[in-house]
C-alpha cells in the first residue's frame, strides 16, 4: 500500500497524503491484532505518527530512516522503568512493506507540555523542570554500552568535525542572515569542543514538545518520548535542547535545571557551539522565537539563550 521512499522530498510527499497513509495503518494495525480499532493521526512531526485506540501508538518509518526505526525501538525496550519519568513501552516493531518499519509503543497519558505551559503555574513550572532535569541526571549516568550498536556516532569527535565542516552551509539552508553567517566559522574555532571523558546517551531533543502532563493531579509529568534521534556524545548536547525549547532562554529556570541536574552551569559559549553544529540546528528559526540579544553577534546570543544570571 505505501510506495518505497527513499528520499526526505519524497517522504513530505506521503507523510502530507492521508488517503495514502490510513489505510496502510488501518491494514498494519489488522496484521497486528487490532482490526477495528480507532486510529487517529497526531497532527506533528515529520513521520506518520497514530493513537491506536487510548492506549497504543504506531509510528511509520520509511527505509532510508530504517536505522532510526530500529533505534528507537531498542531504546523504548532498553529505557522502560529505568528514568524517573515514564517512557513508552515497547508492543512491536518489525518491517512492513516496500522498506517501510513500523514502532508499535504504549501511549503516554496526559496533555503535552508545550501546549499546556502557559496554563501551568511558575511553581510548578519549576517543580517540572527540575523533575525533567533529575530525568536527564539518570539518563547520562546510564550505562550505553548496551545500545551502542544501534546509537551512533561511532566518533564523536569525527562526527564533531563533519558538522563544523557543514555548518555554514546548514545554517544558510535555513535562511540565515549573512551578518550571522559570517561569524560561525571563527566563533566555532574559538571554542573547544574536546572529546567526553565518559560519552553518555544523549535524548538530544529533550523539549516541551517531548514531555507529558496531567492537567487533573496539579501537573504532574507523566512521560518523555521520541527516541529516535538518540546519541551517544558528550553531556553538553543535550542541554542545547534544554536551553532554547524547555527553559526557553529563561535564566533563572535553566539555573534551576542545572542543580537539580547536579552540576555547575556549562559555558554558554559551548552550548552556542553545540547549537551550531546540532543535527536539526536552525538558528534562524531560533532567531525568530526566542529572545534577542543586545548585540548581533554569537558571544551576545550564548549568553541571551545559555546564561544562568550568575
Amino acid at each position: 500500500m505505501l510506495p518505497s521512499v527513499d528520499t526526505n522530498d519524497e517522504l513530505e510527499e506521503v507523510v502530507g497524503d492521508e488517503a495514502l497513509l490510513r489505510p496502510a495503518a488501518q491494514d498494519l494495525c489488522a496484521q497486528l491484532g487490532l482490526a477495528g480499532a480507532r486510529i487517529v493521526r497526531f497532527p506533528e512531526g515529520s513521520l506518520p505518527v497514530y493513537a491506536v485506540g487510548d492506549a497504543l501508538v504506531l509510528k511509520l518509518y520509511p527505509g532510508f530512516e530504517a536505522s532510526e526505526a530500529v533505534r528507537e525501538a531498542r531504546l523504548l525496550s532498553h529505557l522502560w522503568g529505568r528514568l524517573p519519568i515514564p517512557t513508552p513501552r515497547l508492543q512491536s516493531a518489525d518491517q512492513y512493506k516496500n522498506g517501510w518499519r513500523f514502532v508499535l509503543m504504549s501511549r503516554l497519558p496526559g496533555e503535552d507540555l508545550n501546549e499546556a505551559w502557559p496554563r501551568i503555574p511558575r511553581a510548578d513550572q519549576e517543580r517540572i523542570v527540575a523533575e525533567t532535569a533529575e530525568c536527564l541526571a539518570a539518563l547520562h549516568a546510564l550505562d550505553p554500552g548496551p545500545v551502542a550498536s544501534v546509537v551512533g556516532p561511532p566518533d564523536w569527535s569525527r562526527f564533531l568535525a563533519g558538522q563544523r565542516a557543514a555548518a555554514v552551509e546548514q545554517q544558510a539552508g535555513g535562511g540565515l542572515p549573512e551578518p550571522w553567517l559570517e561569524q560561525i566559522p571563527d566563533f566555532l574555532r574559538s571554542v573547544p569542543l574536546t572529546a567526553p571523558a565518559r560519552p553518555v546517551l544523549l535524548h538530544t531533543e529533550l523539549m516541551r514538545e517531548h514531555l507529558t502532563v496531567d492537567p487533573h493531579d496539579d501537573w504532574r509529568l507523566t512521560g518523555l518520548f521520541d527516541f529516535e534521534p538518540a546519541m551517544i556524545g558528550a553531556p553538553a548536547y543535550d542541554f542545547v535542547s534544554v536551553g532554547l525549547f524547555l527553559t526557553a532562554a529563561d535564566p533563572a529556570l535553566l539555573k534551576l535545571f542545572y542543580d537539580a541536574y547536579g552540576r555547575p552551569p556549562f559555558d554558554p559559549r559551548e552550548l552556542m557551539a553545540y547549537t551550531l553544529l546540532h543535527v536539526y540546528s536552525d538558528l534562524n528559526w531560533y532567531l525568530r522565537r526566542l529572545p534577542a540579544p543586545p548585540r548581533k553577534d554569537l558571544d551576545a546570543l550564548a549568553e541571551t539563550w545559555f546564561g544562568t544570571g550568575g
